[in-house]
């Protein structure tokens, strides 16, 4: 493909340099033409001056021979004359008688004499003119021969520079033209491989085909005998399953919930500004309370005023419970946004409020009007403000109607539409700029009536401090209003989007009821999601996995020897301690009997009745040691003279030994669990690395048969663009071959009128 798009870049630049070339061959014809067209009114005018010229020289010719006849026989006339003149000095007589004929032979000769050179004179001015006329048409051809010249070779060098560089295209077309057949040669071979590629995937997808159809019918018949009932069919069911979670859009929309709560709060710290000093101002304009009552009407009217907290600060409270209610587990939509009907409640209670006040607030600014210290322009301000509050108020009936109706989904989903849902929308943000619109002529209007109040005698700094204070929060409503239309009509689409999603297969959700239980069957599956999640323990590296198996293998050959070797140890062992405590009884016995015999050597001496006492009182006392004996024999070895050391030590021997033989049969049998967990896990993952590779396959054949397609397109362009260079090729080399030709006959043109002109000069030089 990118050998394809280079060819194809380099085509269309050898197009436009052929263009250009073209246009220039063009402009060159019409130079040639337009010069040959010169050329033939220059030989027709050559040829008419030498016609003239040939005129002009056979007059010459004639009047220089007329001329030297006259001069011969003017000469024969003097000769006359002079003999005329000695002849009548001989003969006087004679003269005086033909003096009279004399006279008149020579008036006679006198006026012929006259019209002679009055005619050599005029043939002298002709000639001299076209003399001169033959000068100046000389230099004129000479200069107009040098200019055609000077164009001639221009014209050749240009035409040099044309053929270089069609040669110069020439060579590189036939250079792109064997790159291109060996390209065409490659991609043949390429096509061919293809096609075997093409033969081959098809076969597979055969195979691929029967294999899916077969697992269809197998999926239908446990669809058909396993799911009891499809509930996407129903419109009712459908709305009861979890949508999709789009856990960005949730994001998103918590954060606008977060900035539109901002710009509320912004609204209504700038709304409780503005009716408090409202307040203050209908306090002191027109009548001071300090001074005077205030008129009962503004007295109202300040008392109303005086409530605008309950009214405005549940706004805030309203939308914060919005936000809160946006989390990012939620699904937040129209039909589960319950808590923007709280919202909606309380603009609709601060839009009773503004109804409330509206009268009152026009009836105060009429008394304004009334009252003495009020002025033209002030009364003309103040008529602009009560227009300006009616709209106020108008503006913020749109908006309740608007957020009422958004409303709707979560009470009455039958009132609204999911099509009108942009409707609404578009609406809310269009009264949203009403309403800055309004606030700005707001603000414009009180800036210019506080500036009418302060030139006002009786104005004090009190009501002028309250007019800065009522203009600043005015300009807080207004920068306020101005964030949040253009916060809304900037989010449109993503409100639009992000609120009117539902389940898959579903265009809505049908009730809030609805809407509720999918909200609780979505709990109960991220609960369930969450109980699944479980942490996965820590598997062996695969390279220790593999050597582990070698070790597990050779290990599980030698259990069962070790299993029976610990069998007969351990049978060993209780036999060995049977025997111990045999021995150890029989040692204690031995050591109770050689106390007896040291007693008896010791008393030997005493009486045979203190014998026997103590022989009574050692017989209980044996039998209580041998108890004793037991009793602790069982629970731990007794330390004899002899035999005990012993013993122990090979007892701890053989227990260490064990021990360690155990410890290692446990670290043994770790490194098998931990072996076969991670074998499972690579069973897992080769299984999931087959389907995809099963899914690319199927890829890669789809990716196979656009390339057959893409090869098969781009032989054809091949093809054609061959064919199209081959043409314009030979077109090409006919236009230089008749450019060459058109040159060679300008070269014998200009030669001709070289020859002609140098011919012409000679003939003037010799004239």
């Amino acid at each position: 493909m990118a050998a394809a798009a280079e060819l194809q870049g380099k085509y269309q630049k050898l197009a436009q340099e052929y263009s250009k070339l073209r246009a220039q061959n063009q402009v060159l014809k019409k130079g040639v033409v337009d010069e040959q067209a010169n050329s033939a009114s220059l030989k027709e005018q050559l040829k008419m001056k030498d016609q003239s010229l040939r005129k002009l020289q056979q007059e010459m010719d004639s009047l220089t021979f007329r001329n030297q006849q006259l001069a011969k026989r003017v000469e024969l006339l003097q000769d006359e004359l002079a003999l005329s003149e000695a002849r009548g000095k001989k003969n006087k007589k004679s003269a005086e008688s033909s003096s009279q004929l004399s006279q008149e032979q020579k008036s006679v000769f006198n006026e012929d004499l006259q019209k002679k050179i009055e005619e050599n004179e005029r043939l002298h001015i002709l000639f001299f003119e076209a003399d001169e006329q033959h000068k100046r048409l000389e230099a004129e051809l000479r200069t107009r021969l040098e200019v055609l010249e000077t164009d001639a070779a221009q014209h050749q060098t240009v035409v040099d520079s044309l053929t270089r560089k069609y040669t110069d295209a020439i060579e590189k077309l036939q250079n792109d033209k064997t790159k291109l057949e060996i390209k065409s040669q490659t991609l043949e071979r390429e096509a061919k491989d293809c096609r075997l590629r093409t033969e081959e995937c098809q076969q597979q997808l055969k195979n691929l085909q029967a294999a899916l159809g077969s697992r269809l019918e197998e999926s239908l018949c446990i669809i058909n005998e396993k799911v009891p009932f499809n509930d996407t069919r129903s419109r009712r069911y459908n709305a009861l399953n979890v949508p999709l979670h789009n856990r960005r859009y949730q994001l998103k929309l918590r954060d606008l919930a977060g900035q539109a709560l901002a710009f509320v709060q912004e609204l209504v710290t700038a709304l409780l500004n503005f009716h408090t000093y409202t307040e203050q101002k209908v306090q002191i304009f027109p009548i001071d309370s300090a001074t005077d009552t205030v008129s009962p009407l503004n007295q109202k009217f300040s008392q109303y005023l005086h409530e605008n907290a309950s009214y405005v600060r549940p706004l805030e409270e309203g939308m914060l419970h919005l936000f809160e209610s946006i989390t990012e587990d939620t699904v937040t939509v129209l039909e589960t946004a319950v808590k923007l009907k709280v919202f909606s409640e309380h603009l609709a209670s601060y839009l009773g409020f503004l109804r409330k006040i509206l009268p009152y607030q026009l009836k105060s600014l009429e008394e304004e009007c009334e009252s003495s210290l009020c002025t033209a322009a002030l009364r003309a301000r103040n008529m602009e403000l009560q227009r300006d509050m009616k709209r106020l108020t108008a503006v913020f009936e749109k908006l309740h109607t608007y957020v009422s109706l958004l409303v709707l989904p979560s009470t009455k989903p039958e009132g609204l539409l999911r099509t009108n849902y942009n409707l609404v929308f578009t609406n809310i943000a269009a009264s949203l700029h009403g309403f800055h619109d309004i606030l700005k002529d707001i603000s414009k209007h009180y800036s210019q009536k506080a500036a009418l109040e302060q030139d006002v005698p009786t104005a004090t700094q009190k009501l002028i401090t309250t007019n800065d204070c009522i203009l600043s929060s005015v300009a807080a409503l207004t920068n306020g209003a101005g964030k949040i239309a253009s916060f809304f009509s900037n989010n449109l689409d993503h409100f639009t989007v992000s609120l009117s999603y539902g389940p898959k297969g579903g265009t809505e959700f049908i009730s809030p009821l609805s809407a509720e239980c999918m909200l609780q069957y979505k709990k109960k599956a991220v609960a369930y999601m969450k109980s699944l999640k479980k942490p996965c323990a820590a598997s062996v590296p695969y390279e220790e996995a593999l050597a582990n198996r070698r070790v597990l293998l050779s290990s599980t050959e030698s259990r069962e020897g070790l299993a029976q070797q610990v069998q007969q140890s351990l049978e060993k062992i209780a036999r060995l301690e049977q025997e111990k405590e045999h021995w150890m009884l029989e040692a204690q016995l031995a050591k109770i009997k050689l106390e007896k015999e040291n007693q008896k050597l010791k008393d030997s001496l005493s009486g045979h009745l203190t014998e026997t006492i103590q022989e009574h009182s050692v017989l209980p006392n044996v039998a209580e040691q041998k108890k004793e004996t037991t009793e602790k024999s069982l629970r731990e070895p007794i330390r004899s003279t002899s035999l005990t050391p012993d013993v122990e030590s090979r007892e701890d021997l053989i227990k260490n030994h064990y021990m360690a033989r155990i410890a290692e049969l446990t670290s043994h049998l770790q490194l098998a669990d931990s072996k076969s967990v991670h074998f499972h896990a690579e069973c897992r993952a080769l299984a999931k690395r087959l389907s995809l590779a099963e899914k690319s396959k199927e890829s890669l054949t789809e990716e196979l048969k656009l390339a057959s397609q893409n090869i098969s397109r781009l032989q054809d362009e091949l093809m054609t663009t061959k064919r199209s260079y081959e043409d314009q090729l030979s077109m090409m080399s006919d236009h230089l071959c008749s450019m060459n030709e058109t040159l060679t006959k300008q070269r014998e043109e200009i030669d001709t009128l070289k020859m002609t002109s140098k011919g012409n000069s000679k003939k003037n030089k010799n004239r």
